[in-house]
């Protein structure tokens, strides 16, 4: 298997036009690979890999979307110095917004669960953006309808991206992380395991794939009850359903405990040296799982984001 680097190759004319903005652009994707061989190991000869997103300049995956979301803003006029960039979020993608308009010269405002915890508000206000705290009791859809309560108020204030419903979220996975993954396994790929939060990542890098080869299996997965502890994703039957999602493109669902993913981040730390979030956790435990009831393949999955963000979590206390 070969590994992509993750420090871009620039055109002439974009090294004559280096500054703080393209230093932060051109780092976003081009993540590792990372081959998964203490965990595999219960499985062989399937092979189980993990995209190591933390390596994007805001730390997680959800940069790829924010920064197509704010591309597609300029593109199409509807993001503005005037504006405030402003939208929903439960962590990841608000440090990305905050990150990237920071380097990009915009402003953001963020509607996020009161409950994100300390570190991930002092990130979020430390790249300067203004947080609106939402109800915890009601999650990420509390901040949704927040989100979309500000935008209706004043739609000439906002460029509001709404990442649920917004097609540039899932096509940024179409067009990076897909293509990625396919080189740096040289198509050997034969499943792709991914959560479901906005389902962006799901669809986009799923439906790249299933293009490339109709014989690559795409498996989803969610918590498997409401109250869960799996920041950043859904369980879509009690959830407000992002627009986004394609129900269709899965070829199979599957349902995870939060203790089975908070185990996994354990076992990563202890036995492949890779300090993950809880949804890093929830993915590789899903990916174990599909791999042992297979005889032979290449089982990938995505690594949202690594720990460090989550050490106030109490799981990390357990032996």
């Amino acid at each position: 298997m070969t590994e992509t680097s993750n420090i871009p190759t620039l055109s002439g004319d974009t090294k004559r036009a280096i500054d703080r903005r393209t230093c932060v652009v051109e780092c976003v994707g081009n993540t590792p690979l990372l081959e998964l061989k203490a965990i595999s190991k219960e499985v062989e000869p399937v092979r189980i890999f993990g995209k190591a997103e933390w390596y994007n300049p805001g730390g997680s995956v959800k940069d790829r979307p924010a920064l197509n979301m704010i591309l597609e803003g300029e593109k199409t006029g509807k993001l503005t110095r005037e504006k405030t960039l402003m939208d929903s979020t439960s962590g990841n993608t608000g440090i990305a917004y905050a990150m990237l308009c920071s380097a990009m010269g915009y402003k953001v405002k963020l509607c996020v669960p009161k409950n994100i915890g300390p570190l991930r508000q002092r990130i979020l206000v430390a790249f300067g953006a203004e947080l609106v705290l939402t109800d915890p009791t009601r999650g990420s859809d509390g901040a949704i309808e927040e989100a979309i309560r500000l935008n209706e108020a004043e739609p000439e204030r906002y460029f509001y991206p709404d990442q649920y419903s917004n097609p540039a979220n899932w096509q940024a996975h179409y067009q990076s992380t897909g293509p990625e993954i396919y080189t740096q396994t040289s198509g050997a790929i034969t499943h792709f395991v991914a959560a479901l939060g906005t389902t962006g990542t799901f669809r986009g890098t799923g439906t790249w794939l299933k293009e490339m080869d109709e014989n690559i299996k795409l498996i989803s997965f969610q918590p498997d009850s409401p109250m869960h502890g799996l920041e950043g994703m859904k369980h879509i039957p009690t959830s407000i359903v992002p627009a986004i999602y394609d129900e269709s493109l899965a070829d199979e669902n599957r349902w995870l405990r939060t203790e089975d993913a908070q185990a996994m981040c354990l076992r990563l730390a202890k036995e492949e040296g890779l300090l993950v979030g809880p949804s890093a956790g929830a993915a590789v435990a899903c990916a174990l799982d599909v791999a042992r009831s297979l005889s032979d393949g290449v089982v990938v999955t995505i690594l949202p984001d690594g720990g460090l963000k989550y050490l106030d979590f109490l799981f990390w206390d357990k032996k």
